[in-house]
């Protein structure tokens, strides 16, 4: 069996991001469909799970340890499991990314 779940089914947040957990639908990944204005930002966090992000539009500064990296579209960025990490908006449009969580339910910890 498969699932689709269509943009009408879709929730998203007042910020316009849809969050998906899979592990209802028999899905072993999880994700956030992003589409930010610039200067938005997420806190420092970590998951147990590696996490990717593709980019399709944009530009985003990725803190990730000690380390910060810009991305730009068409860039993938993946960071270990249990790696604190944020990411910003720094560009003058908006970022369309995906967030991907290597599990069927989202777990994160706000550091």
């Amino acid at each position: 069996m498969f699932e689709i779940i269509r943009r009408s089914q879709q929730k998203p947040s007042p910020k316009g991001t849809v969050t998906f957990e899979g592990e209802p639908y028999g899905g072993q990944v999880s994700m956030f469909v992003m589409n930010s204005p610039p200067g938005h930002a997420t806190g420092l966090h970590k998951h147990p799970y590696s996490e990717t992000w593709v980019l399709h539009s944009g530009e985003a500064e990725f803190t990730v340890g000690d380390e910060t990296v810009r991305a730009h579209a068409g860039d993938i960025v993946v960071v270990p499991a249990d790696t604190p990490h944020s990411f910003a908006n720094v560009g003058s449009e908006r970022l369309d990314i995906v967030c991907i969580h290597a599990s069927g339910r989202i777990e994160q910890e706000n550091l």
